[in-house]
């Protein structure tokens, strides 16, 4: 009648991933939760929660995440939902496009910006639906 369904590992410890410092990865991330890089990342990622790159930090490679809090550095296209908050120590280049920015005083960011709010479906290869159809 009282019946619990047994949580996951994941749900007992909470669901963030986590790259320490000194790891390099080559490849692409697919991750449905939170995820902190302190590492280095070349190659894509791409999760439905949160991405924290650290002071540490590095990304090379197209990001899509639903908000994101960068310190560290950034190379490449990033795509975030809703809230995209880059530190002092950040350093951005490439394309973001988000729903809302906040930037720090002494981040470096040269980079593109369009924000859109309320994004709904971030597009994956970049071709609006009128351009799909024809």
């Amino acid at each position: 009648m009282f019946e619990k369904s047994p949580k996951s590992y994941t749900d007992l410890l909470g669901k963030t991933n986590r790259i320490v410092e000194g790891t390099i990865i080559q490849g692409n991330i697919t991750s449905p939760a939170d995820f902190r890089l302190d590492g280095h990342l070349i190659g894509n990622f791409q999760s439905k929660g949160k991405l924290v790159i650290g002071p540490a930090g590095m990304v090379k490679g197209d990001v899509i995440c639903k908000n994101a809090d960068i310190e560290g550095i950034f190379e490449g296209k990033i795509q975030v939902l809703e809230i995209l908050n880059i530190k002092a120590k950040a350093h951005i280049k490439g394309e973001v496009i988000c729903g809302k920015l906040s930037v720090e005083p002494g981040a470096e960011f040269s980079a593109t910006c369009v924000m859109k709010p309320q994004v709904k479906n971030l597009p994956n290869d970049g071709q609006s639906k009128e351009e799909k159809a024809s």
